[in-house]
């Protein structure tokens, strides 16, 4: 049986991997060193511009895969707002006009590749 290397210790780095600074490390013949304040990083998940009620190409938040997005078509208030309209001004036949057109429903924006939501154009 060949002799193995035994694994590196987990102190020691790994190549390609970031290894913080030890900490409270005092030198014997150095000065002590207080620690400053410390800072804290908050991140955010990524915000889309989604300018159309089009299909966009972007990254997903979810499985970081490069997607086309696939859109749904909702009703929103604007959309019954006009069926309202049109329905009062004796326009009663073409009431049904703003729920058969794209422009006028929000576009609801989904990874195709793990159904994740990614955002909505509201119109």
């Amino acid at each position: 049986m060949p002799h193995e290397a035994p694994p590196p210790p987990y102190s020691q780095a790994v190549p390609g991997y970031y290894q913080p600074p030890p900490q409270n490390v005092h030198v014997q013949g150095a000065p002590a060193v207080a620690s400053g304040p410390t800072v804290i990083i908050h991140t955010t998940a990524p915000t889309f511009n989604l300018i159309s009620n089009e299909p966009a190409t972007i990254t997903c938040p979810s499985c970081h895969a490069v997607v086309r997005t696939t859109v749904i078509y909702q009703p929103s208030l604007s959309t019954h707002l006009w069926a309202l309209i049109l329905c009062l001004f004796i326009c009663w036949p073409c009431v049904c006009v703003p729920y058969c057109m794209n422009s006028c429903q929000n576009a609801n924006h989904y990874c195709p590749n793990c159904n994740a939501f990614i955002g909505s154009y509201r119109n």
